[in-house]
């Protein structure tokens, strides 16, 4: 146990570091629309409650660092973010119900969750380190032979492909986030990838754009794709990609420096990539607006309650795409609110995150209990 004890105490701290770096970066989480710091707190309780059961039964199905190889290819989200968020949205609920006493801190149960993220991170990057943040903020999960297929049909662009890419890459990432309640996890970045060139590849992929395991997705029923992949080539453009699969480029306005381009779809029964020529852009759309004019009309009908439920599904199931991999997604229970129903919901819905900072006085996350 001491052993158990030391190695969890070591990835805490780990976490502490990074997290709290980056949590200080952030921009404001609040929304007019959605409560979103409320959802954050509320998933993060769920996953300190189940987590560390529904990791076990996943492991057992396939152990992590398969599960974790899995993610290599175009169309997962075995991915850099959901990774990141298996760790830290649990590692927040310990600290919530710890700091006021509501649980007891336990070793065995900490240990369960970061052992299954330290063996799925490593296996994920495949480079012998677990965040893009180790790595100088990048993250090649795509082989050569992946990026080989996304270069063979990207074709060079001009200031009016440029102009179309544009367009198209803000409508899906403005769909998504909305989809994914006011959460940038609906489309993620990987790279850079160096190319003989000397030009850069960045790697964007969007996620759900159909229906998919979203109560709501119902919406997305005439959305032509469930996932894209996008080949960025861009010329003169210093790329970095953190944890959370967001892009820090210089210039900020890498589009305009973009030289190349294509645009995939990983959606048949074998999962190759095929193009998506121009040709069918103007369809898709069309209909991801209606999907996200109908979805705005819904999520602004919820009541804050119902709002928060919804948001705290799509934190909770970040393990999800890990227990479908393994085969085992539908004999879990993926229900929210569940174990926080009651004094502890209560408590935690009139939050909204104002005037909200992190804690300088001490590490992001403590280290367990003596």
């Amino acid at each position: 146990m001491a052993d158990v004890r030391a190695q969890a105490d070591e990835l805490i701290a780990y976490h502490a570091e990074i997290s709290g770096a980056m949590t200080a970066e952030r921009t404001a989480l609040e929304s007019a629309l959605i409560p979103v710091s409320a959802y954050i707190l509320v998933s993060a309780a769920e996953a300190w409650y189940r987590w560390p059961d529904m990791m076990t039964a996943i492991d057992k199905a396939m152990p992590a660092e398969e599960i974790g190889a899995a993610g290599r290819r175009p169309g997962m989200r075995v991915n850099a973010v959901h990774l990141w968020s298996i760790s830290n949205i649990y590692l927040t609920g310990r600290k919530l119900l710890t700091t006021f006493g509501i649980v007891e801190d336990e070793v065995e149960r900490t240990w369960t969750v970061l052992d299954f993220w330290r063996r799925a991170a490593g296996a994920y990057r495949a480079d012998g380190s677990l965040q893009a943040w180790d790595a100088g903020l990048s993250s090649h999960p795509y082989g050569n032979d992946i990026i080989e297929q996304l270069l063979a049909s990207a074709t060079p662009t001009d200031d009016a492909a440029r102009s179309a890419i544009k367009k198209l890459n803000a409508t899906l990432v403005a769909y998504l986030f909305l989809m994914y309640f006011d959460t940038r996890v609906g489309s993620g970045d990987s790279g850079p990838y160096q190319l003989d060139d000397g030009r850069t590849l960045l790697v964007r992929d969007y996620y759900q754009l159909a229906e998919s395991d979203f109560a709501w997705s119902h919406v997305a029923a005439g959305v032509p794709y469930r996932n894209l992949t996008a080949a960025l080539v861009l010329d003169g453009v210093d790329v970095r990609v953190n944890d959370w699969g967001t892009s820090l480029t210089e210039p900020e306005d890498y589009l305009d420096h973009l030289v190349s381009f294509g645009l995939y779809t990983c959606d048949g029964p074998d999962r190759a990539l095929r193009p998506v020529p121009a040709s069918e852009w103007d369809g898709l759309l069309a209909a991801v607006r209606k999907a996200q004019a109908d979805h705005y009309r819904q999520v602004a009908a919820m009541s804050r309650r119902e709002k928060i439920d919804a948001g705290a599904y799509v934190y909770f199931s970040f393990l999800r795409p890990f227990a479908e991999v393994a085969g085992v997604a539908e004999d879990l229970d993926w229900t929210v609110p569940r174990d926080t129903v009651g004094p502890l919901y209560d408590a935690l819905e009139p939050f909204t995150g104002e005037g909200a900072s992190v804690d300088e006085t001490g590490p992001y996350y403590s280290p367990l209990a003596q």
